[in-house]
């Protein structure tokens, strides 16, 4: 399957090259909103139609028996094991965003007939790992993630991949965090060797009085894009820190949307960047305050390091603010090495090499 035959499509055209029926509202959006190209704005800086142009394997997902284990384990898009007692099923999609704002988010959703659903029982802690063994391949699937009200639950999410190559990975959860909850999402990402690319588009609905609290850790060195749509109800809060290590080719980063809704919601979205080698970093991320949304506190900034001349990043925090009564800030800053600093630490005997670790370790804990 070649994504690029979507350019220019008609409904007709998708319904047959996807084998989609009775999703004609979700074909129409797609094709508001355009197959991604280097000129749309949340892919500028992201190499997406050589990604969607290569020919790639289909997979035909036929669940499997799910096996006992601890965590719960998804491979090439396919649950195989979960933790005993978790209620985890397939069903069809029933809560899709039809205005989100990424086109992958809804083609993520019309590759996808059956969503992977995974409904979280009291306060409990979860590792979600991820695998993928096929190359030149296609892997997509959804998630819905739902936890109960007055709980606090953790989710450490991982990837995992063998020897492969030339794969590519549309995945994505649609979250709903409950009335007077907590969810925490603990991500890690160390994709290298050119092994896959991956677009994650995420939805996640805070409820009223509940808060999530995010946290990614991307140290891959091939191309990655997270996306992350956020709406936040009454006194809902949401807590994103995004830490990105990045070297040699590495084209990774965050796109995100937080949308305060309700009145006294609150939100902090921080990023620190480490880019080395020819890497680029993306942070472009828009905190939007609706008109029904008073009192709103919300705080957004991206701190960038580059340890290379080559070395990119793309820093674009941004407000959209319909109301007056609240409180906003954002800013983004770049730079290198303190000189003086690394001169100190060689004058004391450390080696440049383990001078440059220091300052580096140091830097996402800085004020």
């Amino acid at each position: 399957m070649k994504l690029s035959k979507l350019y220019h499509a008609k409904v007709k055209d998708v319904a047959t090259l996807l084998n989609v029926q009775g999703r004609e509202a979700l074909i129409g959006r797609f094709l508001s909103l355009g197959l991604p190209t280097k000129k749309s704005e949340s892919y500028r800086y992201f190499d997406i139609e050589k990604l969607l142009d290569k020919d790639y394997k289909t997979l035909e997902y036929i669940p499997k028996t799910i096996k006992e284990s601890s965590k719960i384990e998804i491979v090439d898009g396919m649950v195989v094991s979960a933790p005993k007692g978790l209620r985890i099923r397939y069903e069809a999609p029933k809560h899709i965003d039809i205005m989100h704002f990424d086109p992958l988010y809804c083609l993520g959703h019309l590759l996808s007939h059956r969503v992977i659903k995974i409904e979280i029982d009291g306060d409990a802690q979860l590792e979600l790992e991820h695998r993928y063994t096929q190359s030149d391949t296609l892997i997509s699937y959804r998630m819905v993630i739902e936890n109960q009200a007055n709980r606090h639950a953790t989710i450490y999410e991982s990837f995992v991949t063998e020897d492969i190559e030339n794969t590519l990975v549309l995945y994505g959860y649609d979250m709903h965090i409950a009335t007077d909850s907590t969810l925490r999402l603990v991500k890690v990402q160390t994709m290298q060797d050119n092994r896959y690319s991956m677009v994650a588009s995420h939805k996640i609905n805070v409820g009223n009085n509940a808060s999530a609290l995010l946290r990614s850790f991307d140290m891959g060195a091939d191309q990655a894009l997270q996306v992350l749509k956020v709406n936040l109800a009454t006194y809902a809060h949401v807590e994103a820190g995004h830490l990105l290590y990045l070297n040699n080719h590495a084209k990774r980063g965050t796109v995100s949307q937080i949308i305060h809704q309700g009145e006294h919601s609150t939100s902090k979205q921080e990023a620190k960047n480490i880019l080395d080698g020819n890497a680029r970093g993306i942070f472009d991320a828009l905190i939007k305050v609706e008109a029904t949304a008073k009192y709103t506190k919300a705080e957004q900034n991206s701190k960038s390091i580059l340890l290379h001349d080559k070395a990119y990043m793309i820093s674009k925090p941004q407000l959209e603010i319909y109301i007056d009564e609240l409180e906003a800030s954002h800013g983004a800053t770049t730079g290198q090495l303190d000189e003086q600093q690394l001169f100190y630490l060689q004058s004391r005997g450390i080696s440049y090499i383990e001078a440059r670790k220091i300052l580096v370790i140091a830097l996402p804990i800085r004020s």
